[in-house]
């Protein structure tokens, strides 16, 4: 598994354990990677993701409301909603990714840890994400 890859998982799970205890991320990371020992690269981009979706939850959260049509985003799927949300921080804060690897890697793993229709799901709403407000940074 690339690193990148493997990064995303591990910042998903950190995600998951903060979204389901309400603890911080900063009680979750060290017994986390105490028991998930892994590659400082790994740690690293895992740690990004994570801290950064943390920080603008808020404004991620916003767009989500906006983009997730007759969704609302306590009664979605928590994997379904920590995959969205940590992407959509990738989309709008992280530069030296594509869009559409990105999305490609939340759709895996979407399918992976979510249900069946998950995959579907997250793609249409980081699509319209994407669409309307990433171009609107480029412009």
């Amino acid at each position: 598994m690339r690193k990148r890859t493997k990064s995303r998982e591990c910042a998903l799970q950190l995600l998951y354990a903060v979204d389901i205890t309400g603890s911080a991320l900063d009680e979750i990371m060290p017994r986390y990677w105490e028991e998930h020992p892994d590659d400082a690269d790994v740690k690293s981009f895992a740690a990004q993701l994570a801290r950064g979706t943390l920080e603008h939850r808020e404004e991620i959260d916003t767009l989500i409301r906006r983009h997730a049509d007759n969704w609302r985003l306590e009664r979605m799927a928590v994997i379904d909603r920590n995959i969205i949300r940590m992407t959509s921080f990738e989309l709008l804060h992280i530069d030296d990714i594509p869009p559409k690897v990105s999305i490609n890697e939340a759709v895996d793993l979407a399918k992976k840890f979510g249900d069946e229709e998950s995959g579907r799901f997250v793609n249409g709403v980081l699509d319209k994400i994407n669409k309307t407000e990433c171009q609107k940074k480029s412009e």
